[in-house]
Protein backbone atom coordinates (compact mmCIF):
# COMPACT_ATOMS: atom_id res chain seq x y z
CA UNK A 1 0.00 0.00 0.00
CA UNK A 2 1.10 3.52 -0.88
CA UNK A 3 2.67 5.26 2.16
CA UNK A 4 0.41 8.11 4.21
CA UNK A 5 2.32 10.82 5.17
CA UNK A 6 0.65 10.91 8.27
CA UNK A 7 1.59 7.58 9.01
CA UNK A 8 5.27 8.43 8.38
CA UNK A 9 4.75 11.50 10.81
CA UNK A 10 3.30 9.37 13.75
CA UNK A 11 6.20 6.84 13.18
CA UNK A 12 8.68 9.78 12.98
CA UNK A 13 7.23 10.90 16.40
CA UNK A 14 7.05 7.59 17.59
CA UNK A 15 10.87 7.54 16.94
CA UNK A 16 11.67 10.91 18.70
CA UNK A 17 9.68 9.74 21.61
CA UNK A 18 11.11 6.41 22.10
CA UNK A 19 14.92 7.89 21.98
CA UNK A 20 14.15 10.79 24.42
CA UNK A 21 12.24 8.56 27.10
CA UNK A 22 15.08 5.80 26.65
CA UNK A 23 17.42 8.19 27.37
CA UNK A 24 15.69 9.01 30.85
CA UNK A 25 14.78 5.52 31.39
CA UNK A 26 18.34 5.03 31.13
CA UNK A 27 19.70 7.66 33.62
CA UNK A 28 17.49 6.67 36.22
CA UNK A 29 18.56 2.71 36.48
CA UNK A 30 21.65 3.55 36.15
CA UNK A 31 21.99 6.59 39.05
CA UNK A 32 21.80 4.64 42.68
CA UNK A 33 20.93 8.20 43.82
CA UNK A 34 17.39 8.63 41.64
CA UNK A 35 15.68 6.08 43.84
CA UNK A 36 13.26 8.83 45.36
CA UNK A 37 9.83 8.69 45.01
CA UNK A 38 9.78 11.56 42.92
CA UNK A 39 12.26 10.16 40.40
CA UNK A 40 10.05 6.66 40.63
CA UNK A 41 7.22 9.16 39.15
CA UNK A 42 9.41 10.39 36.42
CA UNK A 43 10.75 7.00 35.44
CA UNK A 44 7.13 5.90 35.38
CA UNK A 45 6.01 8.65 33.39
CA UNK A 46 9.40 8.05 31.07
CA UNK A 47 8.18 4.25 30.60
CA UNK A 48 5.04 4.91 29.68
CA UNK A 49 6.24 7.10 26.97
CA UNK A 50 8.84 5.59 25.67
CA UNK A 51 6.56 2.03 24.96
CA UNK A 52 4.03 4.57 23.66
CA UNK A 53 6.68 6.07 21.33
CA UNK A 54 7.31 2.22 20.82
CA UNK A 55 3.48 1.26 20.05
CA UNK A 56 3.56 4.49 17.38
CA UNK A 57 6.74 2.51 15.55
CA UNK A 58 4.83 -0.72 15.70
CA UNK A 59 1.84 0.25 13.94
CA UNK A 60 3.34 1.65 11.59
CA UNK A 61 5.39 -1.49 10.91
CA UNK A 62 2.64 -3.70 10.87
CA UNK A 63 0.26 -1.94 9.22
CA UNK A 64 2.45 -1.72 5.91
CA UNK A 65 3.83 -5.34 6.50
CA UNK A 66 1.98 -7.39 8.67
CA UNK A 67 -1.15 -6.36 7.50
CA UNK A 68 -3.57 -8.79 9.80
CA UNK A 69 -6.79 -7.64 12.26
CA UNK A 70 -5.55 -9.60 15.19
CA UNK A 71 -1.93 -7.47 15.14
CA UNK A 72 -3.99 -4.21 14.62
CA UNK A 73 -5.62 -5.39 17.92
CA UNK A 74 -2.74 -5.65 19.73
CA UNK A 75 -1.00 -2.93 18.94
CA UNK A 76 -3.89 -0.60 19.58
CA UNK A 77 -4.46 -1.92 22.73
CA UNK A 78 -0.99 -1.42 23.51
CA UNK A 79 -0.79 2.21 22.26
CA UNK A 80 -4.03 2.74 24.30
CA UNK A 81 -2.54 1.22 27.14
CA UNK A 82 0.75 2.91 26.74
CA UNK A 83 -1.08 6.25 26.14
CA UNK A 84 -2.89 5.45 29.16
CA UNK A 85 -0.05 4.75 31.58
CA UNK A 86 1.42 8.11 30.26
CA UNK A 87 -1.39 10.23 31.60
CA UNK A 88 -2.36 8.55 35.28
CA UNK A 89 1.33 8.79 35.84
CA UNK A 90 1.26 12.88 35.31
CA UNK A 91 -1.68 12.89 37.29
CA UNK A 92 0.35 10.98 39.56
CA UNK A 93 3.09 13.23 39.74
CA UNK A 94 0.45 16.14 40.35
CA UNK A 95 -0.94 14.59 43.32
CA UNK A 96 3.03 14.01 44.56
CA UNK A 97 3.45 17.47 44.00
CA UNK A 98 0.49 18.73 45.88
CA UNK A 99 1.75 16.60 48.87
CA UNK A 100 4.88 17.30 49.26
CA UNK A 101 3.48 21.04 49.46
CA UNK A 102 0.36 20.21 51.81
CA UNK A 103 2.20 17.64 53.71
CA UNK A 104 5.31 19.06 53.76
CA UNK A 105 6.51 17.97 57.17
CA UNK A 106 5.60 14.29 56.69
CA UNK A 107 6.41 14.15 52.96
CA UNK A 108 9.12 12.28 53.21
CA UNK A 109 8.07 9.31 55.34
CA UNK A 110 7.57 5.31 54.46
CA UNK A 111 3.56 6.73 54.63
CA UNK A 112 4.53 8.88 50.83
CA UNK A 113 6.36 5.97 49.73
CA UNK A 114 3.92 3.58 50.14
CA UNK A 115 0.80 6.01 48.51
CA UNK A 116 3.61 6.68 45.45
CA UNK A 117 3.96 2.63 44.90
CA UNK A 118 0.06 2.69 45.07
CA UNK A 119 -0.93 5.59 43.00
CA UNK A 120 1.59 3.86 40.24
CA UNK A 121 0.24 0.07 40.90
CA UNK A 122 -3.75 1.51 40.17
CA UNK A 123 -2.50 3.42 37.84
CA UNK A 124 -0.48 0.75 35.40
CA UNK A 125 -3.21 -1.75 36.62
CA UNK A 126 -6.22 0.55 34.86
CA UNK A 127 -4.20 1.78 31.96
CA UNK A 128 -3.59 -2.63 31.33
CA UNK A 129 -7.26 -3.34 31.44
CA UNK A 130 -7.96 -0.22 29.25
CA UNK A 131 -5.50 -1.43 26.95
CA UNK A 132 -7.09 -5.19 27.21
CA UNK A 133 -10.18 -4.27 26.05
CA UNK A 134 -9.89 -4.11 22.32
CA UNK A 135 -7.94 -7.28 22.54
CA UNK A 136 -10.53 -9.08 24.48
CA UNK A 137 -13.68 -8.33 22.41
CA UNK A 138 -14.58 -4.52 22.92
CA UNK A 139 -13.85 -3.98 19.10
CA UNK A 140 -15.65 -3.27 16.22
CA UNK A 141 -14.08 -5.82 13.69
CA UNK A 142 -17.54 -7.31 13.11
CA UNK A 143 -19.60 -4.55 13.49
CA UNK A 144 -18.36 -1.14 11.15
CA UNK A 145 -21.64 0.34 12.71
CA UNK A 146 -19.99 0.78 16.03
CA UNK A 147 -16.70 1.77 15.53
CA UNK A 148 -15.69 5.10 16.31
CA UNK A 149 -12.92 7.81 14.41
CA UNK A 150 -9.81 5.43 15.71
CA UNK A 151 -10.87 1.66 14.56
CA UNK A 152 -11.40 -0.64 15.59
CA UNK A 153 -12.49 0.68 18.97
CA UNK A 154 -16.19 1.30 19.39
CA UNK A 155 -17.75 4.64 20.00
CA UNK A 156 -18.45 3.58 23.55
CA UNK A 157 -15.18 2.50 24.16
CA UNK A 158 -13.49 5.78 22.71
CA UNK A 159 -16.43 7.88 24.93
CA UNK A 160 -15.11 5.63 27.67
CA UNK A 161 -11.31 6.76 27.53
CA UNK A 162 -12.35 10.42 26.35
CA UNK A 163 -14.04 10.81 29.80
CA UNK A 164 -11.31 9.34 31.86
CA UNK A 165 -9.16 11.78 30.12
CA UNK A 166 -11.64 14.64 31.01
CA UNK A 167 -11.71 13.35 34.49
CA UNK A 168 -8.03 13.38 34.91
CA UNK A 169 -7.59 17.15 33.69
CA UNK A 170 -10.11 18.29 35.55
CA UNK A 171 -8.45 16.80 38.37
CA UNK A 172 -5.25 17.85 37.84
CA UNK A 173 -6.46 21.50 37.13
CA UNK A 174 -8.17 21.54 41.10
CA UNK A 175 -4.82 20.38 42.15
CA UNK A 176 -2.64 22.77 40.05
CA UNK A 177 -4.86 25.64 41.80
CA UNK A 178 -4.22 24.55 44.81
CA UNK A 179 -0.74 24.29 44.32
CA UNK A 180 -0.79 28.10 43.01
CA UNK A 181 -2.78 28.95 46.24
CA UNK A 182 -0.25 27.69 48.48
CA UNK A 183 2.68 29.21 46.87
CA UNK A 184 1.03 32.43 46.94
CA UNK A 185 0.11 32.00 50.45
CA UNK A 186 3.76 31.07 51.31
CA UNK A 187 4.95 34.40 49.58
CA UNK A 188 2.67 36.08 51.60
CA UNK A 189 3.88 34.42 55.02
CA UNK A 190 7.35 35.30 53.91
CA UNK A 191 6.22 38.70 53.10
CA UNK A 192 4.37 39.14 56.54
CA UNK A 193 7.74 37.73 58.40
CA UNK A 194 10.09 40.32 56.14
CA UNK A 195 7.41 43.29 56.07
CA UNK A 196 7.88 43.34 52.29
CA UNK A 197 8.12 40.99 49.28
CA UNK A 198 11.00 41.22 47.96
CA UNK A 199 11.87 40.99 44.45
CA UNK A 200 13.38 37.59 44.50
CA UNK A 201 10.28 36.20 45.96
CA UNK A 202 7.74 37.78 43.55
CA UNK A 203 10.19 36.94 40.75
CA UNK A 204 10.00 33.20 42.47
CA UNK A 205 6.22 33.16 42.87
CA UNK A 206 5.56 34.16 39.62
CA UNK A 207 8.07 31.94 37.67
CA UNK A 208 6.58 28.69 40.06
CA UNK A 209 2.81 30.37 38.90
CA UNK A 210 4.22 30.67 35.33
CA UNK A 211 5.40 26.73 34.80
CA UNK A 212 2.57 25.24 36.41
CA UNK A 213 0.44 27.07 33.85
CA UNK A 214 2.84 25.82 30.95
CA UNK A 215 2.74 22.28 32.26
CA UNK A 216 -1.18 22.39 32.46
CA UNK A 217 -1.45 24.07 29.09
CA UNK A 218 0.64 21.80 27.35
CA UNK A 219 -1.06 18.68 28.45
CA UNK A 220 -4.55 20.08 27.33
CA UNK A 221 -3.82 21.69 24.39
CA UNK A 222 -1.91 17.89 23.40
CA UNK A 223 -4.79 15.98 24.54
CA UNK A 224 -8.35 18.13 24.17
CA UNK A 225 -8.74 18.17 20.73
CA UNK A 226 -8.15 14.72 20.45
CA UNK A 227 -10.44 13.87 22.89
CA UNK A 228 -13.42 16.26 22.22
CA UNK A 229 -13.26 14.49 18.50
CA UNK A 230 -13.43 10.91 19.85
CA UNK A 231 -16.55 12.11 21.30
CA UNK A 232 -18.08 14.68 18.69
CA UNK A 233 -16.64 12.88 15.92
CA UNK A 234 -17.76 10.32 13.21
CA UNK A 235 -16.21 7.28 11.75
CA UNK A 236 -17.54 8.74 8.41
CA UNK A 237 -15.49 11.86 8.52
CA UNK A 238 -12.20 11.52 6.15
CA UNK A 239 -9.41 10.25 8.47
CA UNK A 240 -7.22 13.59 8.19
CA UNK A 241 -9.14 15.06 11.06
CA UNK A 242 -8.48 11.78 13.38
CA UNK A 243 -4.82 12.27 12.19
CA UNK A 244 -4.75 15.66 13.07
CA UNK A 245 -5.75 15.55 16.39
CA UNK A 246 -4.09 12.44 17.12
CA UNK A 247 -0.92 13.76 16.45
CA UNK A 248 -0.48 16.57 18.76
CA UNK A 249 -1.35 14.19 21.45
CA UNK A 250 1.31 12.36 20.49
CA UNK A 251 3.81 15.50 21.17
CA UNK A 252 3.17 15.32 24.45
CA UNK A 253 4.76 12.23 25.37
CA UNK A 254 7.48 14.15 23.10
CA UNK A 255 7.67 16.77 25.74
CA UNK A 256 7.05 15.24 28.88
CA UNK A 257 11.02 14.44 29.13
CA UNK A 258 11.68 18.43 28.83
CA UNK A 259 9.54 19.35 31.35
CA UNK A 260 9.59 16.53 34.11
CA UNK A 261 13.68 14.99 33.39
CA UNK A 262 15.91 17.35 32.02
CA UNK A 263 15.04 20.63 33.60
CA UNK A 264 16.01 18.35 36.73
CA UNK A 265 19.39 18.89 38.33
CA UNK A 266 20.57 16.02 39.54
CA UNK A 267 19.33 14.35 36.35
CA UNK A 268 21.40 16.89 34.61
CA UNK A 269 24.03 15.47 36.59
CA UNK A 270 23.36 12.22 35.85
CA UNK A 271 23.82 12.66 32.19
CA UNK A 272 27.15 14.12 33.11
CA UNK A 273 28.25 11.16 34.62
CA UNK A 274 26.68 8.90 32.30
CA UNK A 275 28.38 10.39 28.75
CA UNK A 276 31.43 11.83 29.69
CA UNK A 277 32.58 10.70 33.38
CA UNK A 278 33.73 13.91 33.41
CA UNK A 279 32.18 15.92 36.68
CA UNK A 280 33.78 17.27 38.90
CA UNK A 281 32.38 17.34 42.56
CA UNK A 282 33.25 20.91 42.85
CA UNK A 283 30.57 21.88 40.75
CA UNK A 284 27.60 22.11 43.49
CA UNK A 285 24.28 21.01 42.14
CA UNK A 286 20.69 21.28 44.14
CA UNK A 287 18.43 18.10 44.62
CA UNK A 288 14.50 19.59 43.90
CA UNK A 289 12.05 18.63 45.23
CA UNK A 290 8.64 17.73 43.77
CA UNK A 291 7.55 21.38 44.64
CA UNK A 292 10.07 22.40 42.83
CA UNK A 293 8.03 23.91 39.41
Amino acid sequence: AALNPWDVMLCVSGTAIACENALVVAIICYSPALRTPMFVLVGSLATADLLAGLGLILNFVFQYVIRSETVSLLTVGFLVASFAASVSSLLAITVDRYLSLYNALTYYSERTVLCIHTMLAGAWGVSLCLGLLPVLGWNCLHDRAACSVVRPLTKSNVTLLSASFFLIFLIMLHLYIEICKIVCRHAHQIALQQHFLTASHYVATKKGVSTLAIILGTFGASWLPFAIYCVVGNPDYPSVYTYATLLPATYNSMINPIIYAYRNQEIQRSMWVLFCGCFQAKVSFRSRSPSDV
